[in-house]
């Protein structure tokens, strides 16, 4: 079953920059869209970004061009290049196929932007 394992979260002040990673468990990654959400604290999960099989990507409005989604399939891995990072970026960031289905959610990853 396809699961995945992000990592690359940490503290950054504003302004910063942060590259999370999400590690696919099958090569079936590559069949799929994926997507990055995030879950603030208190609040709901939300999409940032999400990336076709082959690789088109899309933003929310929140994170348009301060953020890049990308992934190499070869390596079953999506990335999330994170700059100009703001305190209400603050989140759990987490990956699943898109639209998002229940029994994939990882761990997630906390990023928390704070001077």
């Amino acid at each position: 079953q396809l699961q995945f394992v992000e990592s690359g979260g940490g503290l950054v002040q504003p302004g910063g920059s942060l590259r999370l990673s999400c590690e696919a468990s099958t090569s079936d990654f590559k069949f799929y869209a994926a997507a990055w959400y995030r879950q603030p604290p208190g609040k709901q999960r939300d999409l940032v970004a999400r990336i076709t099989a082959r690789g088109s990507p899309n933003y929310a409005d929140s994170v348009k061009g301060r953020f890049t989604i990308s992934r190499d399939n070869a390596e079953r891995t999506m990335y999330l290049q994170m700059n100009s990072l703001k305190p209400e970026d603050t989140a759990v960031y987490y990956c699943n196929i898109f639209p998002s289905q229940p029994g994939v959610w990882g761990q997630g990853t906390q990023v928390s932007v704070s001077s």
